[in-house]
């Protein structure tokens, strides 16, 4: 009887059912028969590999896409279970459910109160009701603690603060469901850590919440249940409570998944040095900094986002020049040209992958090439060899397990992780002297992760050197061969990994400044 009970409860807490979904592009099938539910009070983690479907089956939710086969059913505000129209983002919205994208969809010349009302009526009647859309807000960042100024422009805020406005965008429109699609790719650790108190606290006031995520410790720290997405099927979906950090892993991927392991690396002659170089301007100034990075070596550099080291990768890759100081790679002066560092052996793989790594509306292939696209192998006379470009991308493809319709899909339709492989391919493949990888495995499932590492690790062992810039500790620790912290544009000296710890690099990162027997 009270297993009936159980059952019936749970029934009449069911908010969201995703029945038997199957969707296709092509030939390739995102989704297929994925069932999935969401009750009441609970938080699901959705976890799988880059291309395993899981932002195909949540836009399918959200009506951007329409299935094929199967369908959403969703709890009416009149209690009763109902099948949600297909391809309707507004039927979606006015059934109480909210996303939260990646990549936030925010008018950055708005302020967070413009942004939150924008859509839910006129705008001119946007001008009479500002002071009761106010009251609602304070209200609810008052029930869920998502404090932010709601008059300052959303591109004055910071990446924690627009995130804030954009789930407070949803609460406004009484949203019961609240779908994040890799809430913290951009958040600091404390951000995070916000963020998660955040949404346990909604969650306890009856809001059902599923988070996609890679990251293995914010998925078993923070969800009830694990729902877990292979090849676009669902092949687990288990009580957080009885999964740990390795069952997940190998669900993920269909087999055992190792870490890469560092080994000593074999330093040789100096590749690039940067003697006093100041660069920049504003918080981002680089500030006399110097710098040897040998060739078989990889130095991690660590910090909190924002002090400099956007402007060390644009200096790098000669997108800006220094305004003093000197900068030599291999003993030649690195002059502020894209091209001609390319040329000297500089490859970069970007921060933002999306807006610096690939040329969205082109074809895989294309983006393949682009760096290379001079060279005779691909163009002759002016006249590009379409024939070399398709079997240079299906190399690639196949080398580095890119997934994707084939290689004149357009870019911008692969998933992050898919697309950093893109960048990887071209990066790595034409041997560069200098790899410049910055938050080189963000947003990276478990199996891309360790792949993006082993192929860094192969290019130092070939002799390249490798400046890692990454915002991850475990990262920095795992690959660099030395440690070094930048700060308020100014930078440290590198460090041998072995001579630090997690601690004495976080101190530094806050301009601690490390005294030799703290390294030791």
């Amino acid at each position: 009887m009270a297993q009936e009970d159980h059952e019936r409860e749970m029934s009449q807490n069911l908010l969201l059912a995703l029945d038997s979904i199957t969707k296709r592009f092509g030939d390739l099938i995102a989704n297929k028969d994925v069932s999935l539910d969401l009750h009441a009070g609970e938080i699901v983690a959705l976890l799988g590999e880059n291309g395993a479907g899981k932002t195909t089956l949540m836009n399918i939710l959200f009506g951007h896409y329409v299935a094929e086969e199967g369908a959403v059913r969703v709890r009416g505000w009149n209690g009763d279970m109902h099948v949600l129209e297909p391809g309707a983002p507004h039927a979606a919205l006015d059934a109480g459910i909210g996303m939260v994208h990646q990549h936030f969809t925010l008018a950055e010349n708005l302020s967070g109160l413009e942004n939150i009302v924008l859509g839910t009526e006129s705008l001119w009647a946007m001008r009479f009701s500002r002071s009761k859309a106010r009251a609602k807000l304070e209200s609810l960042m008052e029930a869920s603690g998502l404090e932010v100024d709601l008059d300052v422009r959303v591109s004055r805020l910071a990446v924690g603060e627009r995130q804030r406005v954009e789930i407070l965008k949803a609460l406004y429109r009484d949203a019961r469901i609240l779908v994040l699609d890799e809430p913290t790719a951009v958040l600091t650790p404390q951000e995070s850590e916000s963020l998660f108190a955040t949404l346990k606290k909604l969650s306890s006031q009856g809001l059902g919440i599923i988070f996609i995520s890679h990251k293995m410790a914010e998925v078993l720290g923070h969800s009830d249940r694990v729902a877990v997405l292979r090849s676009g099927e669902i092949v687990a979906d288990l009580a957080t409570s009885i999964c740990d950090r390795q069952m997940l892993a190998d669900l993920m991927v269909g087999h055992s998944v190792e870490a890469v392991q560092r080994t000593p690396g074999n330093p040789g002659k100096p590749l690039l040095v940067l003697d006093k170089v100041s660069a920049g301007e504003g918080r981002e100034a680089l500030d006399h900094v110097s710098l040897t990075l040998r060739r078989g070596e990889i130095i991690g550099l660590a910090g909190v986002s924002g002090n400099g080291q956007s402007t060390l990768q644009q200096l790098i890759s000669g997108l800006i020049p220094a305004t003093s100081g000197t900068l030599k790679l291999e003993g030649k002066p690195l002059p502020a040209k894209a091209s001609a560092a390319i040329r000297q052996g500089v490859a970069r793989i970007p921060e933002d992958r999306h807006h610096d790594g690939i040329v969205g509306s082109m074809s895989v292939a294309s983006n393949l090439v682009i760096e290379e696209i001079r060279r005779p192998a691909y163009q002759r006379f002016g006249l590009l060899r379409y024939g070399a470009i398709k079997r240079r991308a299906e190399a690639a493809i196949k080398a580095y397990d890119i997934r994707c319709p084939g290689a004149k899909a357009r870019a911008r339709l692969l998933s992050g992780g898919n697309i950093q492989k893109i960048v990887l391919a071209r990066t790595l493949d034409q041997h560069p002297a200098l790899v410049l990888a910055a938050q080189p495995s963000r947003g990276l499932d478990v199996g891309a992760t360790a792949e993006v590492h082993r192929r860094l690790l192969e290019a130092r062992d070939r002799g390249a050197g490798v400046l890692l810039i990454s915002e991850d500790l475990d990262e920095l620790f795992q690959l660099s061969d030395r440690i070094a912290v930048i700060h308020r544009g100014h930078l440290s000296e590198p460090i041998r990994t072995e001579e630090l710890d997690k601690s004495s690099v976080g101190l530094m990162m806050a301009g601690h400044e490390l005294k030799k027997e703290e390294a030791a």
